[in-house]
């Protein structure tokens, strides 16, 4: 039986195992994001009441605000937006995959909303494109976790993001686990556990802990596949595997894209539509990961590039998106969200704050990046990788 499984269930890593797509035909991107994404700021408060250093900085900027524009920071409702439209996203994944002569199936998952794939829809070269979501669900009062839903019904997908925002604004156990049964027994739809390892709110690892048994203890069995997240460490996705052995459950890959690179893994599949590669997972266990070689890059240096791309502007894009603080936004003096851009007094961001991004951008600058991709050097991760190549 094991054996058999281990036939079913593969890792990879295209840095050593180059020949690894060769019996496959297909090659599927899981997880990544588009500008339709709305990617919260309320991590910044908590690095604010987190670290002391911060504090001061923080409460400076919130009274200027404040008091010289009437606009209290809100840090909640608050949120930025990833770089790449969605055809750009889709086109980036795409060509990855066929690099490795494999036809590609895409499936971008933005935070609580379809716009990208049903926007995608009415183009020809992505009109099989699968309706699929980030969900982020609250938990335990001081959590939340991000499940990939993949593949909804096209003609009910409005209906579900309907029922999605309905439990976010007023959150269930009981009611969660109904919603999960009732995804799980539409044949279709993919459910991946999408970064379990990754405590978000910052709660302390024993406590994520705790919240993590007890999701998985009431909605484990509607849980389809833990991710192997591209975006996070290796340490992180180690445990990830080990919760699935320990579990017994399916791992799969999951990009995690917010910037310019491409998914930092794949699954390598023979299905020929997105609803097959579903059916190969679920109903036939089968699931082999690749991983990409930019996921061999020093981890630290590929946050600072995501960070970089998300405060580029970009000469090129749509008007509107160009600019780093068109793509920031939050809400004005009466409470209507807007760019940033359209909220700075004189037109353009504070002195101290364009200076901040200046200096976060010099990182990218070749001289001083190298030298940090060199001080962040992961290469003794390599040999040892996530350990056995069985997923």
């Amino acid at each position: 039986m094991a054996d058999v499984q281990a036939g079913l269930r593969r890792i990879s890593y295209q840095w050593k195992a180059p020949e690894a797509s060769i019996p496959y035909t297909t090659g599927v991107s899981l997880h990544s994001h588009t500008n339709q994404s709305r990617e919260t700021l309320d991590f910044l408060a908590k690095l604010g009441s987190e670290y002391r250093l911060l504090r001061p900085v923080m409460a400076a900027v919130e009274r200027r605000s404040r008091e010289r524009h009437q606009i209290p920071v809100n840090y909640e409702t608050s949120y930025w937006t990833p770089p790449l439209t969605p055809r750009l996203a889709f086109d980036l994944e795409s060509i990855q995959i066929v690099k490795l002569g494999l036809m590609p199936l895409v499936s971008l998952t933005d935070h609580d909303n379809i716009q990208a794939p049903m926007l995608l829809r009415t183009v020809a070269a992505a009109r099989h494109i699968p309706v699929s979501v980030e969900w982020s669900v609250p938990f335990g009062d001081d959590q939340s976790f991000h499940l990939g839903i993949h593949n909804l019904p096209s003609e009910t997908g409005a209906a579900w993001m309907k029922v999605f925002e309905e439990f976010t604004a007023q959150p269930s156990e009981a009611r969660l686990t109904e919603i999960l049964a009732a995804l799980d027994a539409l044949p279709n739809v993919l459910i991946v556990f999408n970064h379990p390892m990754w405590d978000l709110y910052m709660i302390g690892e024993a406590k994520h802990k705790q919240r993590l048994d007890a999701f998985m203890a009431r909605n484990g069995r509607f849980m389809h596949a833990l991710e192997l997240n591209g975006l996070r460490g290796w340490e992180e996705n180690r445990a990830v595997k080990r919760m699935a052995q320990r579990m017994d459950m399916l791992l799969i890959s999951g990009g995690d894209r917010h910037g310019l690179e491409p998914n930092a893994n794949i699954n390598l599949s023979n299905a020929t539509s997105f609803t097959d590669f579903v059916h190969e997972v679920r109903y036939e266990g089968r699931s082999h990961v690749l991983f990409m070689p930019q996921y061999a890059e020093p981890w630290k240096h590929r946050l600072l590039a995501s960070t970089l791309d998300s405060i580029r502007d970009y000469a090129d894009f749509p008007q509107g998106s160009q600019r780093w603080d068109e793509r920031v936004f939050h809400p004005d003096a009466d409470g209507n969200m807007r760019p940033a851009s359209e909220l700075w007094p004189k037109g353009k961001a504070p002195v101290y704050l364009q200076a901040v991004i200046e200096a976060v951008r010099l990182l990218g600058a070749k001289p001083l990046n190298r030298s940090l991709r060199m001080a962040w050097s992961e290469s003794h991760e390599l040999s040892f990788a996530l350990g056995e190549e069985t997923a």
